[in-house]
C-alpha cells in the first residue's frame, strides 16, 4: 500500500515541511490562485518526488454570498457574481476551471479538490449541474476529488462519483469510506477544529487504510503537523 501523508497547507516553512511530509494540499488556490510564476516557484522549491494536491478555485464551487468570498481579490460585477459557483454551466465557472488548471499544471499537482459547501445539496439541480461540469471536462491527467457537505445519501455519493470517475473525499470519522483504488481522506478533527487526534484514533485510522489501495491522508486540523508526525511514526512502527 502507498499512504501519503501531510497537511492541508504549509503549517511551517516550506522546506521544513518537506523534510517531514511526502505531500501538501494547497489551500490557497480556493481562496485565490496564486500567479503562475508563484506555483512555478513552489513546484521548482519542492521537487518530485514530493507531491502537490490542490483545491480548485473557489469560484467552481460557492455562490458568491459565501463569506469564503471576503478574500477574493478577483473583483467580479454583480452579473459575474450570479454566475459563480455551484457547477454552474457559465462563463465564470468555466473561466474558474482554467484558472485552476493552469496552477495545477504549474504545480505538476496529480489531484485537483473540489470542495463543495453545506448549502449544495442533493437537489436534482445540483447533481445535473455536476453532470454537465464534469461530464464534459477535458480532465487530461488529473485526478478529481468531490468533498461533499450536508447531507448527501452515501449510496447517492458513491453513484455520482462511479458515474462522473470522480474520488470521494471525506473525513473517516465522519463518513465511512468508500470503496475504490484510491483513498483521499481530509481529517478535519472529531467534533471540531481543535480536536488533537488520540492513538486510538490512529489505530482507527490505520484500520480504515487496511487493503492494497493508493492512499492521501491529509490532516486539517489545529494540531495538523503534530498528528500527521504521529501517524507516521504509528504506521512505521506497525
Amino acid at each position: 500500500m502507498l499512504i501519503k501523508i501531510g497537511c492541508c497547507g504549509f503549517c511551517m516553512r516550506r522546506l521544513d515541511y518537506a523534510r517531514q511530509f511526502s505531500v501538501v494540499e494547497i489551500q490557497q488556490t480556493f481562496y485565490q490562485p496564486p500567479r503562475l510564476d508563484t506555483a512555478r516557484r513552489w513546484r521548482q522549491e519542492l521537487p518530485p518526488p514530493f507531491e502537490f494536491t490542490m483545491k480548485a478555485w473557489q469560484l467552481l464551487t460557492h455562490e458568491a454570498t459565501s463569506p469564503t468570498y471576503r478574500r477574493l481579490k478577483t473583483v467580479l460585477s454583480q452579473e459575474e457574481r450570479h454566475q459563480a459557483g455551484g457547477f454552474k454551466p457559465t462563463v465564470v465557472v468555466r473561466r474558474a476551471w482554467e484558472a485552476t488548471r493552469e496552477i495545477a499544471l504549474a504545480l505538476d499537482a496529480r489531484v485537483i479538490l473540489f470542495q463543495c459547501p453545506a448549502r449544495f445539496g442533493p437537489t436534482l439541480e445540483n447533481i445535473e449541474r455536476m453532470r454537465g461540469f464534469f461530464g464534459t471536462l477535458d480532465r487530461e491527467h488529473f485526478t478529481l476529488a468531490w468533498e461533499h457537505r450536508g447531507e448527501w445519501p452515501p449510496p447517492l455519493v458513491e453513484e455520482l462519483c462511479r458515474e462522473l470517475d470522480l474520488v470521494p473525499a471525506v473525513d473517516p470519522f465522519a463518513t465511512p469510506p468508500f470503496p475504490g483504488p484510491l483513498t483521499y481522506f481530509r481529517l478535519h478533527g472529531i467534533g471540531g477544529y481543535r480536536y488533537k487526534f488520540t492513538s486510538t484514533d490512529l489505530e482507527t485510522l490505520k484500520s480504515f487504510l487496511a487493503g492494497d489501495q493508493e492512499a492521501y491522508v491529509l490532516f486539517n486540523n489545529m494540531s495538523m503537523a503534530d498528528d500527521a508526525r504521529r501517524l507516521l511514526s504509528f504506521l512505521s512502527g506497525a
